[in-house]
């Protein structure tokens, strides 16, 4: 897909074209830009926030910046169920399994990305066809002092275990608000890494998430979504 929409000049123009886009489903939307959703969930993985980063005015593509790059705020889409609550963990970025020493949390990626951010929900569930699915009320977002200070230690708690090789000891239960999880799509799937000598070793690729508990006070810090929007 290639975006023919502008940028937004301002955070308030970007709410208001994501405001009004709430109550729509994946499948209005995919037809006012003469697309058609797939219909086969695992090649409509994704789908969906690429159409609202085209219809919104994203404008990094695939570069390492956030996704409006003016305005410095990323977009996020979260799987809610019809109450509006977070179905699932959100994906951050991909956790470095090579050794970084040094690393600190100030100019960290995961921190990056998390210094502004549109949430979008987005209704899913086994009985709506990719299509089907619903548009949540927006919500615009930097974390507090408080959030901070924990997406910090979490952080930092996961990344002792990554600079010092000790993969095998992560554990998705560590971690308040960011947990590290497997990114693959199977088993086979290795990345290169460091054993806890330091020596070359390769590893199941890894990410940072959010967890859901966290994911719903966000929302909820922002009236989630409307009646119209997931009803």
């Amino acid at each position: 897909m290639t975006s023919g929409v502008t940028p937004p000049r301002s955070e308030t123009e970007l709410l208001h074209r994501a405001q009004a886009l709430a109550g729509l489903t994946v499948g209005d939307l995919a037809r006012s830009c003469a697309l058609v959703v797939p219909t086969d969930p695992r090649r409509a993985k994704g789908f969906a926030g690429v159409l609202l980063e085209l219809v919104l005015g994203a404008d990094a593509g695939s570069r390492p910046a956030p996704d409006f790059m003016a305005l410095g705020i990323e977009l996020k889409t979260i799987p809610v169920d019809a109450n509006g609550a977070p179905r699932e963990s959100t994906y951050l970025c991909v956790a470095p399994l090579r050794t970084t020493s040094g690393a600190r949390w100030e100019n960290s990626l995961a921190r990056r990305k998390l210094a502004r951010v549109l949430w979008i929900p987005l209704e899913s569930g086994p009985d709506l066809s990719p299509a089907q699915r619903r548009i949540g009320w927006p919500v615009l977002w930097s974390p507090s002092a408080s959030d901070e200070a924990q997406l910090r230690t979490d952080w930092e708690e996961l990344m002792t275990l990554l600079t010092t090789g000790q993969v095998g000891q992560l554990d998705a239960r560590l971690g308040q608000f960011l947990q590290i999880r497997p990114k693959a799509a199977h088993g086979r799937v290795q990345a290169p890494s460091t054993d806890e000598q330091g020596a070359p070793s390769t590893n199941l690729p890894r990410g940072f998430y959010l967890r859901a508990s966290f994911t719903r006070a966000v929302l909820a810090s922002g009236l989630t979504l409307p009646t119209s929007a997931c009803a």
